[in-house]
């Protein structure tokens, strides 16, 4: 399959790079940048020198057309839902990595993104794509989740879509790496902010809170608002999700253990660690897993669930991958199963 990746020279661009480059069925075709043109992504970017050729090129949406079958849009918000529609009109699988497409409701995306939102009509179009739980694994057009978003569903998923928590109970502490708040500094990334610190940022209005309330309202209809906080701490990758929810029921450890056993045996990408055991952000350091420990406190009808993931791997590009498989009816894990960096 020839891809091409548009904003090829940010982070989620890089990573999808890094990750298409060893695809077994995949062939880059072209690398495209908004702000840069250039012989090579080399020239910018020297860990590539010798191993990626491909210049950097304009954004032609005829010639990509012409030349590819897959476009990735590793662009930031408010630019996706502006450059999109050239690809899905001609029948490419269109794969967006930013949130212009995954609030299905216009008036929400711009009162919580400050941006113009996408037409209604390829806000229809586009699929949710929340690889573990892809019910349309044929559609072409994904919308793929925000990093936030995919450690947080993916811990919660089991005990919401059988309805067996408090939906009134749910309370996410997240922490992302530095990485994550992209490759433009801000006076909020500036080492001397971050090194040796963590602060809270976007309390209450983080983008995306009505991104995970949209699916998980999808799965019990009950919830009505979940506290989310985001800090941001000294590391250049990862997310680490500490979740509190209340079980309608007490349960035991066993019971919890095997109900996420059961319902991720079948994803190569989400590994549950054994009792009173919890996963930490070096494990998935560079890769497309999602660990997840779990804990039960009997004496406050409490369960903890820590889901950690790399934020530029299972919560951008290594998403857009096994999107990209299900499409083309390849492997989930071709071009992602290889071991994460340790230490």
């Amino acid at each position: 399959m020839k891809v091409s990746v548009i904003g090829a020279t940010g982070y989620g661009g890089l990573e999808l790079i890094r990750l298409l480059h060893q695809h077994p069925f995949v062939d880059i075709a072209s690398l495209h940048s908004f702000s840069t043109q250039s012989a090579t992504l080399a020239d910018f970017y020297p860990h590539l020198k010798n191993i990626v050729s491909s210049p950097l090129e304009q954004i032609n949406p005829a010639e990509i057309i012409n030349t590819s079958e897959t476009v990735f849009l590793a662009t930031p918000s408010g630019i996706s839902k502006d450059i999109a529609a050239p690809y899905v009109e001609a029948g490419l699988n269109v794969i967006d990595l930013s949130g212009d497409f995954r609030l299905k409701n216009g008036q929400v995306y711009e009162k919580w993104y400050g941006k113009s939102a996408a037409s209604a009509d390829y806000l229809a179009k586009a699929v949710y794509g929340l690889a573990e739980f892809q019910q349309d694994k044929t559609a072409t057009f994904i919308a793929n989740p925000g990093c936030y978003a995919t450690a947080t569903l993916l811990g919660l998923a089991p005990l919401v879509k059988n309805q067996l928590i408090d939906p009134t109970s749910i309370i996410v502490d997240g922490k992302s790496g530095i990485s994550g708040a992209g490759k433009a500094p801000t006076s909020s990334t500036h080492f001397t902010e971050t090194n040796e610190n963590m602060s809270l940022y976007k309390m209450n209005s983080h983008q995306h809170i009505p991104e995970i309330m949209q699916q998980l309202t999808s799965w019990d209809k009950n919830i009505p608002a979940i506290q989310f906080s985001t800090s941001l701490i000294p590391v250049t990758r990862g997310i680490f999700t500490t979740i509190y929810v209340k079980p309608k029921e007490p349960m035991t450890k066993k019971a919890l253990h095997t109900l996420y056993e059961t319902t991720y045996e079948n994803s190569p990408f989400v590994r549950i660690q054994t009792e009173d055991t919890y996963p930490t952000i070096k494990q998935v350091k560079a890769s497309n897993y999602c660990d997840i420990g779990l804990a039960y406190n009997e004496k406050t009808n409490t369960i903890t669930i820590v889901s950690v993931i790399d934020n530029l791997v299972k919560g951008a590009a290594g998403q857009a991958i096994q999107n990209m498989n299900f499409i083309a009816n390849f492997a989930e894990s071709d071009g992602l199963n290889f071991i994460p960096v340790y230490p």
